[in-house]
């Protein structure tokens, strides 16, 4: 018997539409919901109180967005050159050497020669290809600037992994610092501190107060290794099904747009991505609200993309993008200024582009700021850690020197 699955999905006017459906599995969902003219946006196992959305892993979804800028700047090129567009795609497939994404740009290749559009052919593949990317393959078949749509796509792609690919980097470092630091202490505490406490044991010789606590820290840890671990462990589940709730979703968000530094960062990041996709599709003829709608769908921040129904509102009812986007309160207020210089030039598009080019510099400046901080603070406290260990030792080491003399 099929399962049943709650979906979130884009309608051509813009509104975003839910509902259930039956179906052996996502993707057979989102197919029968392209084929019914909707562009699935989340689509939920079971029924309309289901909380988790069906996603690939993390690292799954990097590749994906490798996998579909190479094939995206490919098919400009070709498409560019006059390449047909059945050809392109067969071409493309030929060059990918992922052989999953291989196998989608065949059934894309299937699909459009059996007469479907390229948009049509792509929405089939939902993990892979965007609301935005569908969207705006539609309008460049529409517009017949299919070409110039593929090049503009591959441009917002590139910025896109650009900014993910300096993010990640960027935290590579510290991350590794703090894991190497956190296993040379777990290391001393179990097996090296333990050497040295034998040899105190035997002596019977009183040991300072430094070092008794030292001997105590390094029982604790040995005693409570293995349950710590197992108890992180399921913390760390118990963590992950929370934030996949929507109310864990939204609380977590918001707490992370609170910390220091880091929420800067993650606001900053948000707008980029916002201001990126609004001008690629504004670019391309795309309704005003239909693009809000969709880059609501592709923000990482559930609080700020939450805040884009209320400007999608304002936007139907004749108050223009700026203001409403100023009462939404989770924009930069520099974002409302650029779009109303851009709402009384009539070059929308253009402020948008200079918004997302403004905010990527803002965001590397603001992690670069963050990981300046973070790392003396981790070489910091491993400093003190293993400094209070070292002479901890080297105490009891001279109280033994002393008494011996």
């Amino acid at each position: 018997m099929p399962a049943t699955f709650t979906f979130r999905a884009l309608a051509p006017d813009g509104k975003i539409r839910t509902g259930t459906l039956p179906g052996d599995s996502d993707r057979a969902v989102a197919r029968e919901l392209q084929r019914r003219g909707l562009t699935p946006i989340a689509i939920t196992a079971g029924g309309p109180s289901a909380s988790r959305v069906l996603r690939l892993p993390q690292l799954g979804r990097s590749r994906r967005a490798k996998d579909v800028l190479f094939f995206t700047q490919e098919l400009a090129t070709l498409l560019s050159s006059t390449v047909p567009l059945d050809r392109a795609l067969a071409i493309t497939a030929e060059l990918t050497e992922r052989p999953q994404f291989r196998e989608v740009l065949a059934e894309v290749l299937r699909a459009l020669k059996g007469g479907r559009s390229l948009a049509d052919s792509l929405a089939g593949h939902p993990l892979y290809f965007s609301e935005l990317y569908v969207n705006m393959m539609r309008t460049g078949e529409a517009s017949g600037s299919l070409a110039v749509v593929a090049e503009r796509l591959s441009e917002f792609e590139r910025s896109r992994d650009e900014l993910r690919s300096y993010i990640v980097s960027s935290m590579i470092y510290p991350t590794l610092l703090a894991l190497v630091g956190t296993g040379s202490i777990l290391v001393l505490l179990n097996f090296v501190i333990p050497r040295f406490a034998q040899v105190f044991t035997e002596s019977r010789i009183p040991m300072p107060l430094p070092t008794q606590i030292l001997m105590r820290v390094s029982d604790l840890v040995k005693t409570w290794t293995l349950p710590g671990a197992a108890g992180l462990a399921l913390a760390a589940l118990a963590f992950r099904t929370w934030i996949r709730t929507v109310r864990g979703r939204l609380a977590w968000d918001r707490f992370r747009l609170r910390v220091p530094l880091l929420g800067v960062a993650l606001r900053k990041a948000d707008t980029a991505r916002f201001a990126r996709s609004m001008s690629t599709l504004v670019a391309n003829g795309v309704p005003l609200v239909q693009s809000l709608a969709i880059a609501r769908a592709i923000l990482t921040n559930r609080v700020i993309a939450g805040s884009l129904e209320a400007v999608a509102q304002g936007v139907k009812r004749g108050e223009g993008i700026a203001g409403p986007l100023r009462r939404a309160g989770q924009f930069p207020a520099l974002a409302a200024h650029l779009l109303s210089v851009g709402e009384e030039t009539g070059r929308l598009d253009h402020m948008f582009a200079r918004m997302a080019d403004i905010y990527e510099k803002d965001t590397r400046d603001a992690v670069k700021r963050f990981t300046a901080l973070f790392e003396p603070l981790v070489i910091l406290f491993m400093g003190v850690v293993v400094g209070a260990m070292i002479l901890s030792i080297m105490l009891a080491i001279t109280s033994i020197n002393e008494i011996a003399m």
